[in-house]
C-alpha cells in the first residue's frame, strides 16, 4: 500500500516565541532553524517580518535550509489592495518560498474584533492569497478560530476557507486557536470539511493545548485525513502551549495507523535524534528538561518499583511500549526504599558491573539506601550518587582526592560604581597523591544577579584538581534544587545537583545536611567523582 505524504510544519519560532517568558535572539533562532532542518521538519516558520526587529534581522540572516522557509503575516485590511497594504507588503519582503497569512472565519471575530462586514473579510482572504500567488509563492492560510467558527455558522467557516482554496492556497490550516475543541469534535469536523469538498491533501490542523489535547487533537485531525500538522518543540506557544511535535513525531512513525499509512520527512536514523533536541531547545530556554516528558523525559522509560524491575530483566516489553534507544533515550532503575533485589542488580547491571545473585555487598546496599532516605537521601532523583554508593560498598571506587577543608564567605559591599553587589568566596583544600592544592575563586553579582556560595565552591574545586583536570573541565552545573525534609529545629536540606558535560551527558547527585552549603558541597563531590569514575580516570 502507498502510504500518504504526511507534512510537518513547526512554528516554533513564531508561534513558540509568544510563550511568557521566551525571546529568541537571532543566533537562537538561527541555531533551532538548523536542528529543526537537520531532523526533517518539512516547513520551519521563521517569524512575522517587520512585527518586531529580531524577527526582520532573522529574516535576512536565515540559513539555507532543505526546510521550507515561511514567513508569517495577515491577510490584506479591508479598504486597500493587497498590492497597497504596507503589512502584508513587510511579509512578501522577506522574500521567503512560502507565506503563511491568517485571517479570520469565525463570522463573531470578523464583525466584533474587525468591525468589517462577512463578504469584506472574504474578500481579503481571497485577493491577499491571489497576491501571494501571483508572486510565485506557496500560499498557506490560517483558518483562525476555525473550529469556533465552523459551531457558530458553518457555512460562512467553510466560505472562508474555499475563497483561500480557489485563490491558490496550497494549504488550509485549520485552527483550534482557543484550544477548547476535544479530539472527536475536531475528526467529526474535519470529515464534514472534507466531506463538503476541500480536499483533505490541502488540509492541515493548528491546535493548542488548553484542554491538554492539543497532541490528541492534532492525531485526530490526521486520522480525518488532513495531511499537514502544525506544532512547536517542546510544546512552546501562547497560554497552554501549542501541539508538541517531539511528542507527536514518534507517535506518527511508531504508532498505527500512522506508521503504516503515512510517512513524513524524517527518517528512523533522525527519530534517534529527538531527545538532544528536546534538550537542545531547553538548553537555549536555560530550562530544565521536563523529567516526564512522553519519549524524552528523564523519567520516560524509568522503572521504580520492584515488580516493574523484575519483569523489565525479563524483557523490557512488559512495561515499555517501545525501545527508549529508537528516541534516543534510555532505560533507569532507579534505586528507593521500595528497592529490591531486581532493581539493585538491575542498575548494576546498567552500570556494567555484574554481581553474583549471592553477593553480600548487596543486602548492605539496600539496607544503606533504605537508612540514608531515612535521613533525607533521595537516590530515585539522583541515579549518580547511588552509583557511588555502591561501588564503594563493592570495593569499586577509585580514591582520587581528598578534600582536607573548605571555607565559603558571603559578603555585601559596594563596587567601583558604588552598587551595592554581593561576593561569595570559596576556598577549598584537596589532596591528590600526597600533595596538597589550594584553590580560591570568586562569584560575583553579575547582572543584577548573585551567583551565590554553591557557585563559587564549584569553580574552587573543580579550578585544578591536577592530573584530573581534562576530565573536569567540560563540567557545568545545569540545575540546582533544594528541599527542606524536615521542619522546625530539626530541618534537613536536602540539594540535588544535576551535571553536563561537553558529550551532552546528564547526571544527578544528592547531598543532604542541616546546612545547605554542606549539602551543595556533598553534592558537587559525587558529580565530579563520578565523572572521573565514568570517564575511566586512574587514581594518581
Amino acid at each position: 500500500m502507498t502510504k500518504a505524504r504526511l507534512y510537518l510544519y513547526d512554528t516554533t519560532l513564531r508561534d513558540g516565541q509568544q510563550s511568557a517568558g521566551v525571546q529568541f535572539s537571532v543566533p537562537e533562532k538561527i541555531a533551532i532553524a538548523e536542528a529543526l532542518d537537520a531532523i526533517g521538519i518539512d516547513y520551519i516558520e521563521g517569524g512575522w517580518p517587520g512585527a518586531n526587529p529580531t524577527d526582520s534581522d532573522f529574516f535576512e540572516a536565515r540559513p539555507k535550509t532543505c526546510a521550507t522557509f515561511t514567513a508569517f503575516g495577515m491577510t490584506k485590511r479591508a479598504g486597500r489592495s493587497a498590492e497597497n497594504d504596507e503589512v502584508l507588503a513587510g511579509v512578501m519582503n522577506a522574500r521567503t518560498p512560502a507565506v503563511c497569512l491568517v485571517g479570520k472565519t469565525h463570522d463573531y471575530h470578523v464583525t466584533a474584533a474587525l468591525g468589517i462586514t462577512l463578504d469584506e473579510n472574504l474578500e481579503n482572504i481571497r485577493a491577499s492569497v491571489a497576491h501571494m500567488v501571483a508572486q510565485g509563492r506557496e500560499a498557506l492560510f490560517d483558518a483562525e478560530h476555525f473550529f469556533d467558527g465552523y459551531k457558530a455558522n458553518p457555512d460562512y467557516a467553510l466560505a472562508c476557507c474555499r475563497a483561500a482554496f480557489e485563490a491558490g492556497a496550497r494549504w488550509i490550516v485549520l485552527c483550534d486557536t482557543n484550544g477548547g475543541t476535544l479530539p472527536g469534535e475536531i475528526a467529526r469536523i474535519v470529515a464534514e470539511v472534507i466531506a463538503a469538498g476541500l480536499p483533505g491533501d490541502h488540509l492541515g490542523i493548528h491546535t493548542h493545548d488548553d484542554t491538554g489535547n492539543a497532541v490528541a487533537g492534532s492525531l485526530a485531525a490526521i486520522e480525518a485525513g488532513v495531511r499537514q500538522v502544525q506544532g512547536t518543540l517542546n510544546g512552546l506557544g501562547e497560554r497552554c502551549g501549542n501541539a508538541n511535535l517531539i511528542s507527536l513525531i514518534p507517535t506518527l512513525l511508531l504508532k498505527e495507523p500512522f506508521a503504516s499509512q503515512l510517512e513524513t520527512g524524517i527518517s528512523h536514523d533522525n527519530l534517534a535524534q529527538i531527545t538532544k533536541l528536546s534538550r537542545k531547545l531547553d538548553d537555549i530556554l536555560n530550562r530544565v528538561p521536563l523529567r516526564s516528558a512522553p519519549y524524552v523525559g528523564a523519567s520516560a522509560f524509568t522503572h521504580k518499583a520492584g515488580l516493574h524491575a523484575s519483569a523489565i530483566l525479563k524483557n523490557p516489553d512488559t512495561y515499555e511500549h517501545i525501545d527508549p534507544a529508537i528516541v534516543g533515550n534510555s532505560r533507569l532503575i532507579p534505586m528507593s526504599n521500595q528497592a529490591g533485589q531486581s532493581n539493585l542488580r538491575a542498575r548494576l547491571e546498567g552500570m556494567g558491573i555484574e554481581v553474583p545473585r549471592d553477593t553480600p555487598a548487596l543486602a548492605r546496599i539496600l539496607d544503606q539506601i533504605k537508612e540514608r532516605e531515612d535521613q533525607g537521601y533521595a537516590y530515585d532523583g539522583a541515579q549518580a550518587s547511588f552509583e557511588l554508593l555502591a561501588r564503594r560498598e563493592l570495593g569499586l571506587l577509585p580514591d582520587f582526592f581528598e578534600v582536607k577543608r573548605y571555607k565559603v564567605t558571603v559578603e555585601r559591599r559596594k563596587n567601583r560604581y558604588d552598587q551595592m553587589v554581593s561576593i561569595s568566596e570559596a576556598v577549598v583544600v584537596v589532596k591528590v597523591g600526597g600533595q596538597k592544592m589550594l584553590s580560591v575563586s570568586e562569584s560575583m553579582e553579575e547582572a543584577g544577579h548573585d551567583r551565590g556560595p554553591v557557585n563559587a565552591l564549584s569553580k574552587a574545586l573543580g579550578k585544578d584538581l591536577g592530573p584530573y583536570q581534562a576530565y573536569i573541565d567540560d563540567m557545568k552545573l545545569v540545575d540546582f534544587r533544594v528541599r527542606i525534609t524536615q521542619g522546625g529545629v530539626e530541618a534537613v536540606t536536602r540539594v540535588i545537583i544535576d551535571s553536563e558535560d561537553g558529550t551532552g551527558r546528564r547526571w544527578s547527585t544528592v547531598g543532604v545536611s542541616p546546612n545547605i552549603v554542606d549539602a551543595s558541597f556533598e553534592a558537587l563531590l559525587d558529580a565530579m567523582q563520578w565523572k572521573l569514575v565514568r570517564d575511566g580516570a586512574q587514581p594518581a
